[in-house]
Formats: structure tokens, C-alpha cells, sequence
């Protein structure tokens, strides 16, 4: 599945197209082409031509990462931070990411598809103080979200908030900046990952495909820090 794409060739490969295993992919100088498989991320820069074997090479760990990624359960709860596969290793980090692609990211607007709407979780990077968000859909219905020190996930407010399929929602901080949230509820969850990328992009879910495109590469970089894949 290709995730990103940019360059000559962007128009021959846009993201969400499909590519048969084996697939050759002949790309152009300023191409630069990201693929997603349940082996994992790879980018692919021109000029040249890449064969996508999709073999799957990953260790417990790295296994056991992912999962808890995609887990649907809401059991996730480690703050991992942003790793540039091939950086040096007194590279800065990136920012905190979500440890789960199902927690709603209290810092960013847009889409947002639920896979379990019963269980759904706002999350924040910054657990050193005490907050008070407020959420509020468009028909006026509003609830405070209080986190307290140390806290980083809050439980979507269920009973005053109803969580509706392709509602929009403002969540307000306390210096006034609104952030928009559409929901989009999904039928039902691919067991693949790039099928699961797919979904992701028919639905306009940018920032949990960048959060699942980031975050398996960081998991690569683990074990490859120096190499392409």
C-alpha cells in the first residue's frame, strides 16, 4: 500500500494504491515514494527501480510493539517518542507520540476513526500538570475533560457527549484554542496493517496514518538504525 508520495511519479503512485507483491516500482530523480506492508515501512527515493518483496522479519519485540499500536482495547499506556530511521544516535528526539493508534491525540484536529466508539480515549503528551478541556458537538451538548497530574489518558464523556458517526466536536484548552474533531466510526477493523493504512486514507484519517507510518518506523530502526529496508 502506498501511504505517501511525492515527485514526478506522485500521480502513478498516490496513496492508498495497491501493488501486487513483487511489484517493481520504477520511480524518477525527486521521487521519494513511502509503501506500507505487514513487514513494515520502506521509502523509496529515485532515480531507480525497487522489487517489494514483502517479507515479514521482526522479532518479539518489535511483534509486541505494534500490537499494542493497534490494540483495539484501549490497553495501551507507553509514551513512545519519534525515532528518523538511519539519524544519529545524538539526533533530538521527535515529540511524544500516541501509544495507541485508537486514542484520540488532544493536540490535533481533524478526522478521527473510531474503531471501538465504547471505548474511546482522549490522550496528551504533557502529563506534568493538572488540565481542564472542554468538549462540546454541534448541537450544544458540552463536558469538561479534567486530567489531573500525572494522568495522561481521560475517557471520552459518553453520557453528555454521545459519540456519533460523522458529528463534528470542538475541544477548547484553556486559553480558548478550539480544535475541530470529525469522528468517523469504522464497520469494522482490517487485520492488516496496510489494509488497516487503506482504511485509514479512504476515510481522510491523516494523523493516524502518520502516527502508524512513524511509529513502525521507529519500531525498524531499532534493530536497523544505519540501513534501508
Amino acid at each position: 500500500m502506498v501511504v505517501r508520495s511525492a515527485g514526478p511519479s506522485a500521480a502513478q503512485y498516490p496513496a492508498g494504491k495497491k501493488l501486487p507483491a513483487n511489484t517493481k516500482v520504477v520511480l524518477k530523480a525527486s521521487d521519494r515514494v513511502t509503501v506500507l506492508d505487514k513487514a513494515g515501512t520502506r521509502v523509496l527515493s529515485g532515480p531507480g527501480t525497487f522489487t517489494l518483496d514483502g517479507a515479514v522479519k521482526r522479532d518479539q519485540t518489535q511483534s509486541t510493539q505494534i500490537a499494542s499500536l493497534l490494540s483495539t482495547s484501549g490497553g495501551a499506556s507507553r509514551t513512545r517518542t519519534g525515532a528518523v530511521r538511519g539519524a544519529p544516535s545524538a539526533a533530538k528526539p521527535s515529540a511524544p507520540r500516541s501509544p495507541n493508534l485508537w486514542f484520540i491525540d488532544a493536540s490535533q484536529s481533524g478526522k478521527f476513526c473510531v474503531a471501538e466508539p465504547n471505548r474511546l480515549l482522549f490522550w496528551r503528551a504533557s502529563v506534568a500538570d493538572d488540565v481542564n478541556l472542554k468538549l462540546a458537538n454541534a448541537s450544544g451538548a458540552k463536558a469538561d475533560l479534567l486530567w489531573k497530574k500525572g494522568s495522561g489518558n481521560r475517557v471520552w464523556p459518553f453520557a453528555e457527549v454521545p459519540v456519533v458517526s460523522g458529528s463534528s466536536y470542538t475541544l477548547t484548552g484553556p486559553d480558548g484554542a478550539a480544535r475541530k474533531i470529525d469522528l468517523v466510526v469504522l464497520p469494522s477493523v482490517p487485520a492488516e496493517v496496510d489494509e488497516l493504512a487503506g482504511t485509514l486514507i479512504e476515510n481522510g484519517c491523516e494523523n493516524q496514518l502518520g502516527l502508524l507510518v512513524e511509529t513502525m518506523a521507529a519500531v525498524e530502526q531499532e534493530v536497523s538504525p544505519a540501513g534501508d529496508r
